[in-house]
């Protein structure tokens, strides 16, 4: 009677134990890690609108890396991490430079095939550090202190989500979003087919209204970090925007944090982003209030003044991101305790470049197709309703532009071929960018193509902005093979896409959208067959998601060009500091007020400044709001990542390099307090960088 009544405990003890194993999903080792990535907050154009007026005049919230690592808990080597930066994208020389600093930090135990880097498409943030030529030239040129900046936060990041690893579990939720995202180029959407559409009435319809949450927990199902995918553009602040921040991702981010404190990491991806807006209101008409032209978003044939409202209008841009933020943070917070599907199975990944200057490949009906050198259409050049382009392009122009002296100018910097005109079909071409490598590649044509998989979650790491629905065609492409191959059961696997990451390669579309020609189809570098060159090496890569991959690791592929030593740069450097006469760095030009500040005032102090281009600051502040104890001492309680404490700077005179810096903060909390600004002066004898504070005198809060 022995072994049935030993039996008889071990099954009453097991079961629980097994029914809680499987309700938490398999044992992973996780790490989180946040790092500052902000770079030169002043006199470096911003990326992401490509104007080059817009260059930065301080700061309103640092910018940050965040770093998620899903490993194997046996084998250290069979791991990947997903890198989400409040940067406009990723970029091949910042990945460069990340995965070079890792290989000397651990091997090869972060590389090529592990390592995703992926922007929020923030378009406020400083740009200068990216790799090839065509993004350079609204920022005249590259910056070594900007590339810098952005290598050294994101591994920083990294490092951080390294040490920090340890055994824990991964579970899934998902819930809907309302008024934080619409499609900014219906016209196009509707240009797939109607059945089609209809199947994605319950998501959205024409944008996808769906946040997909990736829980991490410790082994005791405590949450300490999430990463979330959801589509919405980051320009809820518009091109006249010469603050540094990470948009409504990167406020959302910040403002999940710092509820839940405890170190919890919240990373906001982007997803299928290319066609969405986060001006909710749609587009309008400035100089007459009345709808844009909805086939082309046109004032009287013109795009300059059709421009999208966001849901704070006719209030400030400054609070439609702050609702977009919010709609996005609550919904994550609330995703962290709704209903989980927790992750089981194998962690995969794979990375490869792909030429696609000429990808051929075999269609689903057996023809052949290929991609084309890359090339931008004259409606790339006509902007969006988030930001409008200069001169008379518009959207929705294929075959034949309308306006003949551009097609010369375009031109002068490359004629494209017979073959390329052929190749990109319905796209009249204006920068035949994919052909032009003088002085070194204008943009790229080697692509990255990248994958990760842990379990049931699948995620396509895409370099170039999907649009709704030509992510959703990638996605139910990577989940059709997935379960063909036995991997998944029908309808179990869970994919999501996210980008722009890793590199650049500006828009992805679906065929019938490409025709149309509206921005985002003349913005789709490879030609009409882009989607279905992605498809194609969805279906040729799969294999390595397995849970028995291929004995041979993945091919790299011919890699691409690293631009960084021979970039030009026409941006002047700091040459020295000084202060007025009679005054000295931190010295305080106007002071608070004695008069006691209503909460909810703005409360402002200026100082003798100097350039912050001298010292970054990095994982430091600028500015800082003290509070006054009762026992005398002052306690930081504001400082450079909080949203309504703003840096600015000016410079005041040319010659002899005065500048001003001023502090504004709306009061947000009661009491006695003081405003600490942190510079550093470069002296004009030698160069040398020195460190110096001011302080404002005390004010009241009521």
């Amino acid at each position: 009677m022995l072994l049935p009544r030993l039996w008889s405990v071990l099954v009453t003890v097991c079961l629980p134990v097994c029914a809680h194993a499987a309700e938490l999903g398999t044992l992973y080792s996780l790490g989180v890690g946040k790092a500052d990535i902000t770079g030169p907050a002043v006199e470096i154009g911003f990326m992401g609108y490509a104007n080059p007026d817009q260059k930065g005049t301080g700061l309103r919230q640092r910018i940050y890396s965040r770093a998620f690592i899903v490993g194997n808990t046996d084998t250290i080597e069979n791991r990947w991490v997903y890198v989400i930066a409040d940067l406009s994208c990723g970029d091949t020389a910042i990945r460069n430079g990340v995965l070079e600093h890792l290989e000397s930090m651990y091997g090869g135990l972060y590389r090529p095939g592990n390592v995703a880097i992926v922007g929020t498409h923030s378009h406020s943030g400083p740009g200068a550090w990216l790799n090839y030529l065509l993004p350079q030239i609204t920022t005249l040129g590259f910056d070594q202190q900007s590339h810098n900046a952005v290598v050294d936060g994101i591994v920083l990041s990294i490092k951080r989500a390294h040490d920090s690893t340890a055994p824990g579990h991964l579970s899934l939720s998902k819930g809907l979003i309302e008024g934080a995202n619409v499609n900014r180029s219906p016209y196009a959407y509707e240009a797939n087919p109607a059945a089609e559409r209809d199947q994605y009435g319950s998501i959205g319809g024409e944008v996808d209204k769906i946040m997909t949450a990736l829980t991490f927990k410790r082994k005791d199902g405590t949450p300490f970090g999430q990463l979330n995918w959801f589509p919405v553009h980051g320009t809820s602040l518009y091109l006249n925007n010469t603050l540094v921040t990470g948009d409504n991702k990167g406020l959302a981010a910040v403002w999940m944090e710092k509820d839940l404190g405890n170190g919890f990491v919240a990373g906001f991806s982007q997803a299928n982003v290319g066609d969405t807006s986060p001006n909710t209101q749609g587009a309008f008409c400035q100089d007459t209030g009345l709808p844009c032209a909805y086939e082309n978003s046109t004032c009287n044939g013109r795009s300059q003044q059709c421009i999208g409202r966001g849901p704070a209008w006719p209030g400030p841009d400054l609070h439609s991101c702050e609702i977009v933020a919010q709609k996005q943070y609550r919904k994550a917070r609330d995703l962290l305790t709704s209903s989980q599907i927790p992750i089981l199975g194998v962690i995969r990944s794979m990375h490869t470049f792909v030429d696609f200057a000429n990808y051929t490949f075999t269609l689903p009906n057996g023809t052949s197709a290929s991609t084309c050198p890359g090339a931008l259409g004259f409606s790339f050049a006509a902007g969006t309703t988030d930001g409008p382009g200069g001169f008379d392009f518009t959207q929705n122009d294929p075959d034949k532009p309308g306006n003949p002296m551009w097609k010369i100018v375009g031109g002068f910097l490359k004629v494209p071929s017979q073959k390329q005109v052929q190749c990109q079909g319905r796209k009249p071409i204006l920068l035949d960018v994919g052909e032009q490598d003088i002085p070194y590649p204008w943009s790229p044509n080697i692509v990255d193509f990248q994958m990760f998989r842990v379990g049931n979650l699948g995620i396509i790491v895409s370099a170039g902005e999907a649009t709704t629905m030509a992510g959703r065609r990638w996605k139910a492409a990577l989940a059709h093979e997935l379960e063909k191959a036995g991997e998944w059961k029908e309808g179990e696997g869970w994919v999501v896409l996210g980008g722009p990451a890793n590199s650049y390669t500006h828009y992805i579309t679906t065929p019938e959208e490409y025709d149309v020609q509206r921005y985002e189809g003349a913005s789709t570098l490879y030609g009409p067959n882009t989607l279905a060159a992605y498809l194609s090496l969805t279906a040729r890569y799969v294999s390595y998601l397995s849970t028995v991959p291929p004995n041979k690791p993945c091919p790299p592929g011919l890699l691409a060009p690293i631009n960084t030593n021979k970039s030009i740069s026409l941006i002047p450097g700091v040459v020295y500091d000084s202060p007025p006469l009679g005054k000295k760095f931190g010295d305080v030009i106007k002071d608070v007020s004695s008069t006691p500040y209503l909460a909810g005032q703005t409360v402002s102090a200026t100082f003798v400044g100097a350039n912050p281009r001298n010292n970054l600051r990095q994982e430091q502040t600028f500015v800082a709001v003290e509070k006054k104890q009762p026992n005398g001492a002052w306690d930081r309680v504001r400082d450079d990542a909080d949203w309504d404490l703003v840096y600015r700077w000016k410079r005041t005179e040319g010659l002899t390099r005065q500048s001003e810096a001023t502090v504004e903060w709306k009061a947000d909390l009661a009491g006695t307090f003081r405003f600490k600004y942190y510079g550093d002066g470069k002296s004009w004898l030698g160069g040398k960088i020195t460190g110096f504070e001011g302080t404002s005198e005390e004010f009241t809060v009521i």
